[in-house]
């Protein structure tokens, strides 16, 4: 296909006019992997591009959203998925107290919504509702109050319409959302860098996975930073940057490393961590987001990679073989070019503005399984392949969970599977108090938490300020789709 028509096919995709080949949703891209004559050859190494920044203005960040196919990736036009032509879409930076109003229009072919991952806000009617359907054509107003008392942090939005979630976000459906405010950091960049990952054919098409991808959790062939491919990122000596790296992978686990540094961890998943913590490396699940201080050294090129990690394998019975992550060797992510003048060094701050962990003594105490086993070839079964927690498949319909608004439970989540899963829950962020991996705690709340693939888990979580509906789920997306979700209450 020439460059001229895949043109022509983006700028009728941000338009929203009718063709068949435009108003199509993720999962009619390139349904055949017998589409792909090859893979797209990216550019690689140009100058890391940020996305758009829309401010909120007198308490109120007022947004339109359209979700549509046809944006620019690795270099090329291709048929994938972005809010507003781009992936990722605009980064949304507000304050605690502001407003978010996103009209969010549809230009799919299949049904969507929005998840504003990581807020603790209200779940109920026009706010982060995962139980609002957006059908194709369709527009949504969603209203969502930031409390005053929200941590600053780095979050990110999505969409979590049940069924279509991994292939609109495998398609390039994220973007970041930042609520600004607390303490001032002495850096000389504050970087966003949201990591997705996709598969596109040689003519710009994305290639859906096979069978075999999605039992495991599909990995993409290309890894992007803010859409691009290994994107060289500026530094000058000394002079300390703030990266907001974000997970924005349908199921891949980022363990990432910086050559020749190491990394100060600030923060995870939007808060910060009670003083900086001097790593190697930072591993994030899908989803996780960690805040990290970079003091660049002596002038050069470094690596910025994603290590191998191995989410484990999941062996079927008889004609399904066995499937595994195992991994084939680092990743690069981007390059940092170190030039220019050396920099007096800056002093990170010993200290930080940790939020405090809601007071109250846990009044129930519940066990949650996550379990993959042979099933029907229904919505919670692939190929003979069932995806459950507690021995259900996702259900909107029924309360899975029921608490009352203002108590502490402790809930201890089980990984039967001899794969990772990553647990995460919307709107009420949780506290790790222990787990079968020895990995040392952080101490404050967070959304996202790797469970071990034959282990376990200990969350305390404070049910406070919201009432609502709302659904914690496996964040291998590929899972969730096929019914590793479930419903949580919170009675007000």
């Amino acid at each position: 296909m020439s460059r001229r028509s895949l043109s022509r096919r983006r700028a009728l995709a941000l338009l929203g006019l009718g063709t068949a080949s435009v108003a199509v949703g993720a999962a009619g891209l390139a349904t055949s992997l017998g589409r792909a004559a090859g893979r797209l050859r990216p550019e690689t190494g140009q100058p890391l591009r940020e996305a758009a920044v829309v401010d909120s203005r007198d308490g109120v960040l007022q947004v339109g959203l359209t979700a549509a196919a046809g944006v620019r990736l690795a270099g090329h036009d291709t048929s994938a998925l972005g809010f507003n032509g781009t992936s990722p879409g605009p980064t949304l930076r507000l304050q605690p107290g502001d407003q978010l109003r996103v009209r969010l229009t549809n230009r799919l072919g299949e049904p969507t919504n929005l998840h504003t991952h990581g807020l603790h806000v209200s779940p109920l009617g026009a706010g982060d509702n995962q139980f609002v359907r957006i059908d194709p054509g369709a527009s949504f107003d969603y209203t969502i109050r930031v409390p005053r008392d929200h941590p600053p942090g780095t979050f990110w939005y999505h969409p979590h319409h049940h069924g279509v979630v991994a292939n609109q976000i495998f398609g390039g459906l994220v973007g970041a959302l930042l609520v600004e405010g607390g303490v001032r950091l002495p850096v000389a960049a504050d970087r966003v860098l949201l990591v997705t990952d996709i598969s596109l054919d040689a003519g710009g098409d994305v290639v859906a996975p096979d069978r075999m991808a999605q039992m495991m959790g599909r990995e993409g062939d290309l890894v992007l930073v803010n859409g691009q491919h290994q994107p060289v990122i500026a530094a000058a000596p000394g002079a300390v940057q703030r990266w907001r790296l974000i997970n924005g992978c349908v199921s891949r686990v980022l363990a990432v490393r910086l050559g020749g540094h190491r990394l100060a961890h600030i923060a995870v998943d939007g808060r910060y961590l009670p003083a900086p913590v001097a790593r190697d490396r930072v591993v994030l699940a899908p989803g996780n987001r960690a805040d990290l201080l970079i003091t660049p050294g002596g002038t050069g090129r470094y690596g910025l990679v994603a290590e191998p990690y191995d989410r484990g394998t999941t062996a079927m019975m008889g004609r399904m073989g066995m499937a595994s992550s195992a991994p084939t060797g680092p990743v690069p992510l981007a390059t940092v070019d170190v030039s220019g003048a050396a920099h007096a060094p800056m002093p990170i701050p010993g200290a930080l503005p940790a939020p405090p962990v809601p007071a109250g003594e846990v009044v129930r105490r519940r066990q949650i399984t996550f379990a993959v086993g042979m099933g029907g070839m229904g919505m919670g079964g692939m190929g003979g392949m069932s995806f459950t927690i507690d021995g259900r498949t996702f259900d909107p319909a029924r309360d899975d969970q029921t608490t009352q608004l203002g108590t502490v439970e402790e809930w201890t989540v089980f990984n039967t599977s001899p794969m990772d899963h990553p647990f995460h829950l919307h709107n009420w962020p949780f506290q790790v108090t222990a787990g079968s991996s020895g990995t040392p705690l952080v101490g404050i709340r967070q959304d996202v938490v790797l469970v071990p693939a034959r282990g376990w888990v200990r969350l305390r979580i404070p049910f406070v300020d919201y009432a609502g509906r709302s659904v914690y789920h496996c964040h291998i997306l590929d899972h969730e789709d096929r019914g590793m979700m479930a419903t949580i209450n919170v009675r007000g």
